[in-house]
C-alpha cells in the first residue's frame, strides 16, 4: 500500500480537496529523527498497553526528543477522530467503542515510564452523548490511584453538543491542568477547525474557572495559518478574559499535500514577540517558540506555572 493510499484511508474526507503543495522547512523548525534506545523503550510501553499517542497520530516534530526522555502524551478514546480539521493528522472516521480497559493501561503506563507528569489528550467523539467526558474522568482517577504523585494536565475536545454536565464531570476528577486549545484566531474557523465554534470554546474556558477557580487553565493557537498578528493578540485578549492561565503559540506544520498549506512560517524573533506580548497581557506562563506543542515540555512548564502563581499570590 502506497504512502498516498494510507492517506486517503486516514483522511477520506481530504481526497477530494486539491493538492497543496509542503514548503521546505527552514533551519529552525528541523529536527532530528528519532531513534535512541529510551525511544523504543518508550514505544514498547506504548505497545504493551494497547495504547494510542497523540505523538504518533498527530506527527508531532518533537516525538524523538520527548520519547527519548520517556514523555509520551496520551491519546485515549482510539485513534479516530469525528471531525475533520484541515490541519490535524489525525484520521476522521467512524469511531469504534470505547475500552473500557483504557483508563487503567493508562495510569500502568505512566507507572511504568516513571512519569512525573502526564498529558492526556483524546480524539473528538460527537458520536457519544457526553463527548467521552466521563472516560476522561475515569482515566484521571485512575492514574490518580496508581500514580499518586503524578501531575495530570489534560486536553480536552470541545464538548460542543454536550449537556453542561460533561464538563463538570472532568473538573470535579480534579486534573491539576484542563487544556483545551482554541487552535487558530476565528476568522479562519470556518477552513481550519470548521466543527468547532470559537466562542463555544471560549466559553468552555471561561466555565472551567467558574466551576474551580483555583483550577490552572491553559490554551494554545497555531500560527502560520494565514492569521494577522492583531488577530492573534486578540485572541490573547479573550482568553485572558477568560482567565486562562497558560497560553502555547506554536508553528503550523502541514501534514499532507491535503491539508491545509502553510501561508508563511513565523521567525524566532516573532514568536519572542508574541511571548512579550502575552506576558504583558497577564499570562502566567507563555511557551511561544516555533517547536511548541500543547505537551511539549509540559512538566516543566507546569513546575514553573505553580511557581508563578505562588510568586503572584505573594506579591512577588
Amino acid at each position: 500500500m502506497t504512502g498516498e493510499t494510507k492517506e486517503r484511508l486516514r483522511h477520506p474526507e481530504k481526497a477530494h480537496k486539491p493538492d497543496n503543495p509542503i514548503r521546505r522547512k527552514p533551519p529552525w523548525i528541523r529536527v532530528k529523527a528519532p531513534g535512541s534506545p529510551v525511544y523504543h523503550e518508550t514505544r514498547q510501553v506504548v505497545r504493551e498497553h494497547n495504547l494510542h499517542t497523540v505523538c504518533e497520530e498527530a506527527a508531532c516534530p518533537n516525538i524523538g526528543e520527548c520519547w527519548s526522555q520517556r514523555h509520551a502524551t496520551m491519546m485515549i478514546m482510539g485513534e479516530i477522530c469525528t471531525r475533520a480539521c484541515s490541519f490535524c493528522h489525525v484520521a476522521t472516521g467512524r469511531p469504534r467503542a470505547l475500552d473500557p480497559f483504557e483508563p487503567v493501561n493508562v495510569a500502568q503506563a505512566v507507572k511504568k515510564l516513571g512519569l512525573r507528569h502526564v498529558v492526556i489528550t483524546s480524539v473528538d467523539r460527537d458520536d457519544l452523548t457526553d463527548g467521552g467526558a466521563e472516560h476522561f474522568a475515569q482515566t484521571i482517577r485512575a492514574v490518580r490511584r496508581k500514580c499518586p504523585e503524578t501531575t495530570i494536565e489534560v486536553l480536552t475536545p470541545d464538548f460542543l453538543r454536550c449537556p453542561p454536565s460533561a464538563l463538570e464531570a472532568v473538573v470535579e476528577a480534579r486534573p491539576d491542568v484542563f487544556n483545551h486549545n482554541l487552535e487558530t484566531v476565528p476568522g479562519l474557523y470556518p477552513e481550519v477547525r470548521p466543527g468547532a465554534r470559537y466562542f463555544h470554546s471560549l466559553r468552555l474556558l471561561q466555565r472551567i474557572k467558574e466551576l474551580d477557580p483555583a483550577m490552572f487553565t491553559k490554551s494554545g493557537i497555531m500560527v502560520g495559518l494565514g492569521e494577522e498578528r492583531q488577530a492573534v493578540l486578540q485572541v490573547m485578549d479573550d482568553q485572558r478574559a477568560a482567565d486562562v492561565d497558560f497560553l502555547t503559540v506554536g508553528q503550523y506544520l502541514q501534514p499532507t499535500r491535503k491539508h491545509h498549506a502553510v501561508a508563511r512560517f513565523v521567525t524566532p524573533d516573532e514568536f519572542k514577540d508574541y511571548e512579550t506580548a502575552a506576558y504583558a497581557k497577564g499570562f502566567l506562563m507563555v511557551s511561544a517558540t516555533p517547536l511548541t506543542r500543547s505537551s511539549y515540555h509540559a512538566g516543566d512548564d507546569f513546575r514553573r506555572l505553580r511557581e508563578a502563581r505562588l510568586a503572584k499570590l505573594g506579591g512577588g
